[in-house]
This record gives C-alpha cells, sequence and structure tokens, in this order.
C-alpha cells in the first residue's frame, strides 16, 4: 500500500476510535508547527532528501512526514509525486511563500498562518493583504432557506412542514 493512502487510512478512519483520532491529530498539529517554524526561518533554502531522512531530520514518525509532504504539497514550486511515494522518494520542500501562507489561512489554521517566522519574511500589512486577498477570494454562497409554510422544493405541491420538512 502506498505511503499516503496508508496515511489517509489511518488519519481520516471512520471506524477509530474518537479519541485516539483526536489525540493523533492534537500530536501531529503540534509536530507540524514546529516543522513550519523551522523551515521558516529560512524561507528560500530549500530542504530536500527521502521521506524517511525528513522524518528523521525533523524528529517526527513516518506517517507524520508522510502528512505534512500531503499537507504542504499544493504550495509547493515543484509538487512531490505523494500518491506514490516510498520511504526512499526523494522529495523537496522548496515552497512558494505567499502561496504557503495563503493555503495556512484557507485551512483555517491560524496556528501555523500565525507563527512569528511570518513577521520576519512579510511586514504586517503584507500579511494583513494576504489574508484578506485569501478570504475573499472564497464567496460563500446561501442556500434559500425553506420556512414551514413555503411550498417543498420537491415540487409535490405540499407545504413544506407536511412533506419533507416533516420529519426535519
Amino acid at each position: 500500500m502506498a505511503l499516503l493512502q496508508e496515511w489517509r487510512d489511518k488519519a481520516y478512519s471512520e471506524t477509530a476510535n474518537k479519541g485516539d483520532l483526536q489525540r493523533l491529530w492534537t500530536d501531529y498539529f503540534q509536530k507540524e508547527r514546529d516543522i513550519y517554524a523551522q523551515l521558516l526561518k529560512n524561507p528560500d533554502e530549500v530542504v530536500t532528501g527521502t521521506v524517511k531522512g525528513l522524518a528523521e531530520k525533523f524528529g517526527i514518525d513516518l506517517m507524520y512526514m508522510v502528512g505534512f509532504l500531503d499537507g504542504i504539497n499544493d504550495s509547493l514550486k515543484e509538487q512531490n509525486p505523494i500518491d506514490d511515494m516510498t520511504e526512499d522518494t526523494e522529495v523537496n520542500l522548496g515552497f512558494d511563500k505567499e502561496l504557503l501562507y495563503k493555503n495556512m489561512v484557507a485551512a483555517g489554521a491560524d496556528w501555523l498562518y500565525g507563527l512569528e517566522e511570518w513577521k520576519a519574511i512579510f511586514d504586517e500589512d503584507k500579511l494583513k493583504a494576504l489574508y484578506k486577498e485569501e478570504k475573499s477570494s472564497h464567496t460563500v454562497r446561501k442556500e434559500n432557506k425553506v420556512y414551514p409554510n413555503d411550498p417543498c422544493p420537491c415540487g409535490s405541491g405540499k407545504k413544506y412542514k407536511k412533506c419533507h420538512g416533516r420529519n426535519a
């Protein structure tokens, strides 16, 4: 089984104990934060190595490294072959700074886009502009609310409360 699929099966398991999953994600997010803090200290340095080698370099479990690579891949200047990588696959962490920041904002990862290290890369105005740009790029479309006395959207001709809204 490919490493990425193994990570996703573990991290997004529908059958796992919820407490175990919560502990996994809490631990993962702390380690992810620490890796980003290190990477952002030298944002122009392209860190490379095997998946296993980078896991050892950052002092994390191999599966956590796979999760990290999955998370950062869309922010890289040159994406890694994450779908079929093995522990010996050579990968790089050469990220686009603006794209990485915006992707962190899009993911709602305040523990990442709020890192102090960003302040040495971008001034406060730039950080605010990137944040605003990312937030405004996703317009939320509100669905029309159906009230109990409205006609049912299914087209039956009945009031919503007498049709599909009966069990709502």
